[in-house]
Formats: structure tokens, sequence, C-alpha cells
């Protein structure tokens, strides 16, 4: 038997937090009656659980400094830094790419993905630097959006895991699902969506190594589920691996390949950021804007 937050975390998706405090607002009951967290919920047991409305997302737009690798009316390509929040979620209300993105195209952006997400046609972690397009308008984002569905994006990122490989090449075909669990991990689950990385060693680093990762698919959180199944967690990852890293997370939306809506093929690749270069004994390159090489059809 489960615990009643245990229960309803189960139920409804939410955060164990989140129903905790669901549960002291007197917002589950049990058999139409108030219960603890910790009762041991019954089969005969009738759970009510009332989950309020959200309340409605005011997106401000903010003026805040991007990198720009490429805009025109249908998109903009943009390196988004390490640390930034795609979009605006709970906990995270302004400071984010969704933000910036409405003060420097003037609001113009699709509206397919709602008020929270204007123009997001895919996503990079918060911890993830790199690059990332947003749609400017519908038709832009449902063609972006069809090629992201037909896996024929080009997304490859730099990675840095811990330890070392016996081979310089590798696949991982393994299909990731939300963590049965932990509601805000994914992990690797037989009926979980199929989800392919391929990777490659750039550089040994002693107890690291430098790797590249192409995606074959795009799942949330893939290369870090995938590299950490494995025994090779990226470096700095706090949720599936270890966070003993003061630069942080080391995972890099190094190259973005599509074809834009008028047909022509376009690829971007940002060069390694300063974190990365650090640990590399690199030089950093220059992070400001860049022209994008357009490729023919």
């Amino acid at each position: 038997m489960d615990r009643l937050d245990v229960f309803a975390q189960k139920q409804t998706g939410l955060s164990r937090n989140t129903v905790q405090k669901l549960i002291a607002a007197g917002s589950v009951l049990v058999n139409g009656r108030e219960a603890k967290a910790s009762y041991k919920v019954c089969p005969e047991d009738v759970v009510e659980i009332d989950i309020p409305a959200a309340a409605e997302m005011s997106v401000e737009p903010e003026d805040i400094p991007l990198v720009v690798f490429y805009e025109d009316n249908d998109l903009i390509v943009v390196d988004k830094p390490k640390g930034m929040v795609v979009h605006p979620a709970p906990g995270h209300y302004g400071g984010t790419l969704v933000n910036a993105l409405l003060y420097h195209c003037h609001g113009s952006l699709s509206g397919i993905g709602g008020i929270a997400r204007p123009g997001i046609v895919h996503r990079i972690d918060k911890d993830t630097s790199g690059l990332l397009v947003a749609a400017k308008n519908d038709a832009a984002h449902c063609n972006l959006s069809a090629q992201f569905a037909a896996h024929s994006i080009k997304r490859q990122y730099a990675a840095i895991v811990h330890g070392g490989f016996k081979h310089d090449t590798g696949t991982i075909d393994a299909p990731i699902a939300r963590h049965p669990v932990d509601r805000k991990k994914m992990a690797i689950h037989p009926r979980g969506r199929r989800a392919v990385t391929h990777y490659r060693v750039e550089k040994p680093l002693g107890r690291h190594t430098f790797v590249k990762c192409t995606l074959e698919t795009g799942r949330t959180h893939q290369i870090r589920v995938h590299m950490a199944s494995i025994g090779h967690p990226i470096l700095g990852d706090a949720v599936y691996g270890s966070a003993k890293n003061k630069d942080g997370q080391t995972l890099h939306a190094e190259i973005l390949g599509f074809a834009h809506p008028n047909g022509r093929y376009m690829e971007f690749e940002s060069p390694l950021p300063q974190y990365f270069c650090k640990i590399l004994g690199q030089k950093s390159e220059f992070r400001g804007q860049r022209l994008e090489n357009l490729l023919p059809s």
C-alpha cells in the first residue's frame, strides 16, 4: 500500500512537493475526508484530488543580450548561454530565452507554443549551452516541428564525460521515458520512446573524456541519460552523475542543421564556450554574432 502522497503523485504526475502542498491545503480527500500525507491508501478507498487551475502566465519582453547567429522574417538562430532557462515555468518566470526573444523580435514569434512558449520549437536544458532555433510565425513553426518529428534535423553536441573509453565510437540505442518515481528525471525504460545517440571520442583527458554526440532522435535529457547509462555521465551533471565540477555541467549544443522553410539547407556551428576551453586547456573563441553556413539544398 502506498502513502497518500506517493499514490497522488503517481496518479497526477505532479512533483512530491506539490502533492504534499495539495494535501496540506485539504485538496486531497480520502473517502470524502482530509487525510495526512502518510496515510496508507487501501484498495477500497476513494481518493479525490482537486488540482487548481494554473494561473495564466504573463510573459514580458526583457532586454537581455542575445548572441544571434542568423535571423530573417521566418526564424532566428541563437546561442543560448549556460544557466538560461528556455521558457517561463514555475520558479523561472523571468530572465528566460523567451523573455529575451520577445524583446529582440518585438513580439514577432509563432503562437503555436502558447503564451509561455512563443516561438519555441525545441529546447535545450538550462545548464546546457549552445544553438537553438525559434520560429517567428506559425508556418515556419509547423515546418520546423515536422523536421524535428522526422528526425531530419542535424544536432551535434560537445561533452566532457567521466571515465575513459575502450572504443573510439559507439551507438546507444535505448528507450527513454519519465522516471517512474522521480518525475523530474528521465530514465531508460522498455516502454519508453526509442532514443538513439551516436558518440565519438575526441580527446582523452585522464579521468575524463572529450566526446562529440550526435542525436538520431531527440528525447528529453537524451544525451545525459544515455551517457550515464553506459557509465560515462556528463561532468558536472548533478541529476544523472556527479556535480563535483566548479564549472558546472559540460554539455554544449555545437552544431545545428535544418532546412529553412524556403527549402534551403542551413547549418550553424557554435564555438566551444569558455568553460569548455578552460577544461580542455584551449583558448576560448570569440562568441559574438556569426554568419550562417548556407549550403545548397
